[in-house]
């Protein structure tokens, strides 16, 4: 039987890495944690920051809402609260559909 590699998740993620993901500097993301109550890091015993999943989903859409579709800061606040529900859903049929593309690539390789 193939060896398979399990994917490996993260449960933390440091600034860096957030601020790399996005290709921005790791200010503005402490920016956004600041404007955007939604973004609620964990610190370490060192003060570091140490942001969830969950805080990378609302990062996804902040990006979205800002750096691609051109919101201000005060738009972008506003739309999350006006369509959480619809973010939500976006993000959750978002979620389903990698899944599903992971499986048909799982099954692809094995055929």
């Amino acid at each position: 039987m193939p060896y398979k590699e399990k994917e490996i998740t993260k449960i933390f993620y440091s600034i860096g890495e957030v601020a790399g993901r996005y290709k921005v500097n790791t200010s503005l993301i402490r920016f956004w944690e600041k404007e955007f109550d939604i973004i609620k890091p964990s610190k370490n015993k060192k003060g570091n920051r140490l942001f969830t999943i969950k805080d990378l989903e609302n990062f996804d859409i902040i990006f979205r809402l800002v750096k691609k579709e051109g919101y201000t800061l005060d738009g972008a606040k506003k739309a999350l609260v006006e369509n959480k529900k619809d973010l939500t859903l976006h993000n959750d049929i978002k979620r389903s559909l990698e899944k599903i593309r992971s499986e048909l690539m799982v099954l692809k390789s094995a055929i």
